[in-house]
């Protein structure tokens, strides 16, 4: 599981509860089921119109993915990659057939099969560039749909602002009657920057940025690869894949020796 996004949104709710608590105001007052259904299902209706059904189906998929650490390790990476590097300078590429079933990544054992077969590297290039681009295009769509959620919960809590404002104005000669419907108005619009600042936007950033992540182990396999295939020095292989990698990570993932 990912602990910041596990301990990130209830502590975000937690910080808010707090606040009213602190302040000494009576949680029942930001409770309103009508401010719910407006705001937190008008949006979701938004989202609905806005996507095709196969896509909002898959709303709690892209939901938990937020929530579930991703398994990457970059350092066994290019660990690997170096190896295999090592054993084709030594045995020849074909040798790296031996290796592909140890290989669990499908991108990174696709493209060592279309060494070993020794496809062009251009047309490596190609074909593994054009996986990076459809997986890209995939992940697009759940951070879409984040996004799209994002914008629309204020402004479902602005109609539902407009909502609580004509009742207030249709009970103007009942002064007990302003303060609730000014209430109501503004609930709505409290609930609906909570759902898009405190839930939707968050998950669409960490979605973003955990698209970004898989596409650089992505290239990194790729540069790989295309090193291998070339028949580059083991340690200009490592080389090239630890300039992917922070300044401060690269000399413990570093496997070659100096």
């Amino acid at each position: 599981m990912d602990l910041a996004t596990l301990i990130g949104i209830p502590a975000g709710f937690c910080m808010i509860l707090g606040g009213i608590i602190v302040g000494g105001y009576s949680l029942g007052l930001y409770m309103d089921l009508v401010s719910v259904l407006i705001t937190i299902g008008g949006s979701f209706c938004a989202v609905v119109i806005s996507n095709d059904m196969s896509v909002v189906r898959n709303i709690p998929k892209y939901m938990g993915l937020a929530f579930k650490q991703p398994r990457s390790n970059v350092g066994d990476l290019i660990r690997q990659l170096v190896n295999f590097s090592e054993k084709s300078r030594k045995e020849g590429l074909l040798s790296l057939e031996d290796e592909v079933e140890q290989v669990q990544d499908d991108f990174f054992k696709q493209g060592i099969k279309l060494v070993v077969d020794g496809t062009d590297p251009e047309v490596i290039k190609s074909i593994l560039y054009n996986q990076i681009s459809q997986m890209t295009s995939r992940h697009a769509i759940g951070i879409n749909l984040m996004d799209t959620w994002g914008a629309q919960a204020p402004a479902w809590g602005m109609i539902g602002t407009l909502y609580g404002l004509v009742g207030m104005l249709a009970n103007l000669a009942d002064p007990s009657a302003i303060g609730v419907g000014m209430a109501a108005a503004l609930i709505t619009t409290f609930y609906g920057s909570i759902v898009a600042n405190l839930i939707m936007i968050p998950i669409k950033t960490k979605l973003a940025a955990r698209d970004e992540a898989e596409v650089a182990e992505r290239e990194i396999i790729l540069e790989g690869i295309l090193s291998i295939q070339s028949g580059d020095n083991p340690r200009i292989v490592e080389e090239k894949l630890l300039a992917f990698v922070p300044p401060s990570d690269r000399s413990k993932m570093k496997v070659t020796s100096d």
